[in-house]
């Protein structure tokens, strides 16, 4: 009975997480756009001082900008969001599959091929390099350095 609590369980949370509710009001609850998509008619067109267009052409100019961005963003997303969706749903699944079939075992075998290589390595240079060495370490041991000022 209780293992069959946990396998349904388990499956509700495996079903869970691709049918989770997504948040329609914060859309970018990370903030991986914060930066860069935040252009407003202030960000793209600006008059200085002295270089003045009639108010009504300004306002004009701002409900336009706005409503053609506002448009324009809605249609391209709604022409190709879903083709678009599914090309990086496709190119995310296959980097995640490239990474668990074959980068790891790759890099878990080259680990496991390079720590015999290690260990022989390891040994040649305690044979041959550690007396070297510590033969030139006691003959470099006696010599001394004395600073006399001559005037």
């Amino acid at each position: 009975m209780a293992e069959e609590q946990t396998n349904l369980e388990e499956r509700i949370i495996i079903k869970d997480q691709h049918t989770k509710e997504i948040d329609l009001v914060n859309r970018d609850p990370k903030h991986i756009n914060e930066d860069v998509v935040k252009v407003d008619f202030e960000d793209v067109i600006a008059e200085p001082v002295g270089t003045y267009s009639f108010d009504g052409v300004w306002k004009t100019s701002y409900t336009t900008f706005t409503v053609s961005k506002y448009w324009c963003y809605r249609l391209l997303s709604a022409i190709l969001g879903i083709p678009l969706a599914v090309i990086w749903g496709f190119l995310f699944a296959l980097i995640s599959f490239c990474h668990i079939w074959a980068v790891v075992p790759c890099i878990k075998s080259y680990l496991i091929e390079i720590q015999c290589i290690s260990r022989i390595y390891s040994l040649c240079i305690h044979t041959f390099c550690d007396p070297f060495f510590e033969a030139l370490s006691k003959i470099c041991s006696n010599i001394r350095v004395a600073l006399r000022k001559e005037i």
